[in-house]
Formats: structure tokens, C-alpha cells, sequence
């Protein structure tokens, strides 16, 4: 134990806390943890399992007579705790008179007194909007203009650090909006598509088509794409590629995760005639005009490796990103760069705060396009195209790659889950048990990912845990970026020394040196899965678990070539998918773009 860690610990003990909480309080309150707690004991609502009932009463213990309810320090630790909550369920920044009728519900008599003590606390920031009119001046006769009247601003309050990097994000889209010209004229690209297509020996549809020229015209484009265009969405990068070269711009693709980085280089393979796109050779084509190399890197892999500045910028599963993220990869793009974000639009919102791809097409800053694949749908395509609609149907296929599995029971569910991932699919589908991700619709209880991942662990890799509940050869799945990993990413443990060394999807290894960082990873919640791809995934809803249909859709398009649906829901899966979708957001950032 660390002596910051100590001297928490002492200070809990003092307030009748738990002295388990004082690692992650050290963590939580900077440099003097154990002075600033001491100063202020409601700073214990910093971490999420603290209730305000627990932090008044720590602070009566602490405080005595000095623990008022009006207390400055209780104010504004009241407001930081409820955005903070906010940012939890994926909102940015939440405008003042909402905020101020919430923090009113927790008993506060004066919520403008409690918003203003939180910014003076530094537990919220405070933004203001204001809309312009779009109208043009009108005239009077002597020719001066009559100046309109703006509405007073929108306030809006926000944690500090979401706040921030979401404005962030949307002055560096902006830095690229009004940067940036067009990589090559309408003439040129469409001779180089045709040009790309006849070497690499395949068609694109005429929507990727007009997405590709949209991309080389402007600056930030959105391109969707549905569960069924993987390798639509493959073509449309070796064509970007070729833009690339033949403009001298250079390019990069990258993807939010290491498994979804090697998912779309083995799809780039596929498209390219069964070659390593990385070699740049081609399939079919003349020999002697070869591509430009084209690879996907993880996001992690790439901000750690500085690389060359790249013309053109592509992001694969954008949905799965929210405004921090996000902000990090467009700081790395030159001003001149041309960003493209691929997008299927029927996936859940981000696990982090933001709504950045609907954000950017809706603020009509940016281009919104389409890919489109022409070709006959899978199995796996039909259902997760269902699920889009709201609909679960029968699916036929005949290689199996949709299984629905029934369950009675929890219990039930949970052995069916161990079942495929350990026999019937290796043995069945010849995908290895490695190469199969279990996708849980919840955390606790008999099937959800926790008791999952110590069955799996008990079948796959038995041990004692002897590295903090972990043992060389454990599958995990890292819950913060460090050098070359970021959140979601997968992988296996391979060595402790000075810190844990994992080696994630694709082969690489890296050194991750927090422990709280390291999660088991043979069953994951839906929101870590979230920017991940696997080729075969066991997804499992047990009963009474809440059903969303873009949850469903998600977990189903984790998957690349095989889903099973561990089904104990009795009905409420198929009821989830029609009637429930996601909850709204509340963001700034498509204001801050048309303010821009």
C-alpha cells in the first residue's frame, strides 16, 4: 500500500468509511488525496458506488455541526455527482434549468447557488450556446442594417473533462472543415476508381461509388454502411488507397480495437485476391501497377507510433467512440487532412459519453454518404438486418452461421454458453475456442459475464490466479489505453514482470503496468464488445435482463462469420428488439460545429 493510499485509508477511518475505498479514492482526487478528502469528506461522491446519503453521513462524522446542508462544498460535490452520472449514460453536458430541477430533487434548496459552487469547485464547466439566425439583415431605407436580436445563450454544464474534450473534438473538426481542399477533382477520381476496380479484378455498387467521390471532395464525411457491406466496405478502402497514392497523400485506417484492425486487414485480404494487404499486392491486375499498401491499425497503435501525416483518414466502427476518442485521433490529422467516418448508424451509442457520428451529420457541417453491397445476404446478415427493423424472424442457414440456443433458466443459458464456446463450435464450425468472444447482456448473476468468464476460465485455464486473480494464458480484455492498448481491446496474458504482458489480436504485445486495467476477457458486456469484432460470437440474454434492440444488433454484428443467441429471456428478446430503442443523449457537439 502506497503512503497516499495510507494516509486516505486513515482519513476514512476517521469519517466511518471503508478503508477499501481509499485506492481508487487516491486515485480519483490528485496529487493530496488524503488533505483534499480531510478539507472536503463529500469528495466521496468522486466514486460511482457512493451514494449522497453515504457521503452526508461520512461528512456529519467528519465535520460535526459544520456539515450543513448548504454547505458550499456539499453543493457543488451534489452537482459534480449528478454529472458525472449523466456522463455515465453517455451525455456530454446537460442544460441548466434540466441540471438545476435534478440537483433540486436531491433536496437542494438553491439549485442556481449549487451550480454556481460546483464552478468555482471546478466540478462542472460551464458552456454557452446561442444559435444565429440564418435569415440575412434587412435593410431600412437609409441603408443600415437592422441588427436582429439573439436569444439570450443556452448555458450548459458539463463534467469538467467530458466537457472539455468534447469541445475539443469539435474545434479540431473544425480545424479540418475550413483546412482542407479537395484531395483530386470529380474527373480524376472517377478515373481512378475505374481504374483501382479493373486492377483489384472487383465492382463496387454506384452508392459506394458516389461515396468515394464524396470522400475525395470533402473535408469530414460520414459513410454508412449495414452489416452486410464488410466487403463493400474493404473495396471502398482499397480504393481510397488508390486515391491515396495516385494524390500522393498517404492514408491511414484505423480501427478502435486491434481485433477489428486484423477483422478488416483479413477482410482487405479477401477483396484483394487472398494476398496480405500489407504486402500491397493485388489479386488479379497488372503486375506492374501495384496499390498502395493498405492496413488497418488499432486507434491505440496508432497514437503511440506517431506516424506520417496521412491525407486521408479513415475510422472504422466510429459508432463505438465517444467524444474523447474521437478528439485524440482528429488531433493527430494535418490540416489539409480529409476524415471519413464509417459507421453502421443502427449500433448503440458509444460506452463513453457523446454521439459523435450523429452529432456530425446532423450539425450539416459534413457529408453524409453510403456504401452498399449488391451481394446475396448471409444468415447472419438477414437476422442482424431483422433486429435493425425491430423484427426477429427464423432464419435459415445452412452452414450454420446463426444458432438460436433456448434456455429455461439462467443456469441453463450459462452451461449452453461454456457448451459452444468450449465444444460445439470448435468442433462444429472448426473456429478455434481463442477465436470466440462470449458477448453477455449483463454483468451479474448466473449468466452474466462475471460467472461466465470463471466457467470459461475453469474449462480453458485453470489456475489459482496467482498474478492478482489472473494466471499466465487468462484471456483479458484491457479497460483503459496505455502504449499500444486502448479500451476493448482482447487479448492473452503471456507473462508478469515488471507489469503484465498481453498479447493482444494480431500478435502484437504490450506491457500494461495497472492492474485495475486488466479485466477477464472470455466473457465481455456489450459495451465492451462495442468496436470489437470476433469471427464467431456467443451472445446470452438471461431473464429479466433489459432488452434494447440496438443492444441486440450490436452484439449480433460483433460477429464475422458466426453468431449464437443464448435466448432465456421468454419472450422479452423478441419484445426488447421491436419496442425499446436506445435512451436520447444530450451533447454539444453539433452546436459547437454550426457555431463553428
Amino acid at each position: 500500500m502506497s503512503e497516499a493510499v495510507e494516509k486516505v485509508s486513515a482519513v476514512l477511518g476517521r469519517m466511518g468509511a471503508p478503508s477499501a475505498l481509499a485506492p481508487r479514492l487516491a486515485a480519483a482526487l490528485g496529487p493530496q488525496p488524503a488533505a483534499e478528502l480531510d478539507a472536503n469528506p463529500w469528495l466521496l461522491l468522486r466514486l460511482p458506488a457512493v451514494t449522497v446519503e453515504q457521503a452526508d453521513y461520512c461528512a456529519r462524522r467528519h465535520l460535526g455541526e459544520a456539515a450543513r446542508p448548504d454547505d458550499p462544498r456539499r453543493l457543488g460535490a451534489l452537482v459534480g455527482h449528478t454529472l458525472r452520472t449523466a456522463a455515465r449514460r453517455g451525455h456530454t453536458a446537460i442544460e441548466e434549468k434540466r441540471l438545476a430541477a435534478v440537483v433540486g430533487q436531491l433536496g437542494v434548496a438553491d439549485p442556481r447557488a449549487a451550480l454556481e459552487a460546483a464552478v468555482a469547485a471546478e466540478e462542472a464547466a460551464l458552456f454557452e450556446s446561442t444559435d444565429e439566425p440564418d435569415d440575412d439583415f434587412d435593410f431600412e431605407e437609409g441603408g443600415v442594417p437592422e441588427v436582429p436580436d439573439l436569444p439570450d445563450p443556452e448555458r450548459f454544464y458539463a463534467s469538467p473533462e467530458v466537457g472539455r474534450a468534447e469541445q475539443r473534438l469539435g474545434e479540431e473538426l473544425l480545424r479540418l472543415i475550413g483546412g482542407s481542399e479537395p484531395i483530386m477533382d470529380p474527373v480524376t477520381a472517377a478515373e481512378t476508381l475505374e481504374a483501382a476496380t479493373s486492377r483489384g479484378g472487383f465492382e463496387i455498387s454506384d452508392t459506394t461509388r458516389e461515396a468515394l467521390l464524396t470522400a475525395t471532395l470533402r473535408p469530414v464525411t460520414v459513410v454508412h454502411h449495414g452489416p452486410g457491406d464488410r466487403d463493400e466496405t474493404a473495396r471502398t478502402l482499397v480504393c481510397l488507397a488508390a486515391i491515396a497514392r495516385e494524390s500522393r497523400v498517404g492514408i491511414a485506417v484505423v480501427a478502435p480495437t486491434a481485433q477489428t484492425a486484423a477483422a478488416v486487414n483479413a477482410d482487405l485480404a479477401r477483396v484483394t485476391g487472398g494476398e496480405d494487404p500489407e504486402s500491397g499486392q493485388a489479386g488479379e491486375g497488372d503486375p506492374g501497377e501495384e496499390p498502395a499498401p493498405v492496413r488497418a491499425v488499432s486507434l491505440a497503435e496508432l497514437l503511440a507510433a506517431e506516424p506520417a501525416p496521412a491525407g486521408l483518414v479513415v475510422l472504422h466502427e466510429s459508432m463505438s467512440l465517444g467524444v474523447a476518442r474521437t478528439a485524440d485521433l482528429v488531433a493527430t490529422c494535418t490540416d489539409d487532412a480529409h476524415l471519413v467516418l464509417l459507421a453502421d448508424p443502427d449500433q448503440a451509442p458509444s460506452a463513453t459519453p457523446g454521439r459523435v457520428v450523429a452529432d456530425v451529420a446532423a450539425s450539416r457541417t459534413a457529408h453524409v454518404a453510403a456504401v452498399a453491397d449488391e451481394a446475396e445476404p448471409s444468415p447472419l446478415t438477414v437476422l442482424a438486418r431483422a433486429a435493425a427493423g425491430g423484427g426477429w424472424p427464423e432464419v435459415e442457414a445452412p452452414d450454420r452461421e446463426v444458432v438460436r440456443v433456448p434456455a429455461s433458466s439462467a443456469e441453463e443459458a450459462a452451461h449452453r454458453v461454456v457448451q459452444l464456446v468450449t465444444d460445439s463450435i470448435p468442433r462444429a464450425l472448426g473456429i478455434d475456442a481463442d477465436q470466440v468472444q462470449v458477448v453477455a447482456a449483463r454483468e451479474d448473476g448466473p449468466a452474466g459475464a462475471r460467472a461466465l468468464n470463471a466457467a470459461c476460465k475453469e474449462r480453458l485455464n485453470p489456475g489459482p490466479g496467482a498474478h492478482g486473480g489472473f494466471d499466465v494464458g487468462d484471456r483479458v480484455v484491457l479497460a483503459a489505453e496505455g502504449p499500444g492498448y486502448g479500451p476493448g481491446d482482447t487479448g492473452y496474458l503471456r507473462a508478469v514482470s515488471e507489469g503484465a504482458v498481453v498479447e493482444l489480436t494480431g500478435g502484437s504485445r504490450v506491457t500494461v503496468h495497472d492492474p485495475a486495467a486488466l479485466r477477464p476477457g472470455w466473457a465481455v458486456g456489450v459495451a465492451a464488445a462495442h468496436g470489437g469484432c470476433w469471427p464467431a460470437v456467443v451472445t446470452v440474454f438471461p431473464p429479466r435482463v433489459p432488452v434494447s434492440r440496438p443492444q441486440v444488433y450490436t452484439a449480433l454484428t460483433r460477429a464475422t462469420r458466426h453468431v449464437s443467441v443464448v435466448d432465456a429471456t421468454d419472450g422479452a428478446l423478441e419484445a426488447g428488439v421491436r419496442e425499446t430503442l436506445a435512451p436520447e443523449r444530450t451533447t454539444r457537439l453539433a452546436l459547437i460545429l454550426r457555431e463553428g
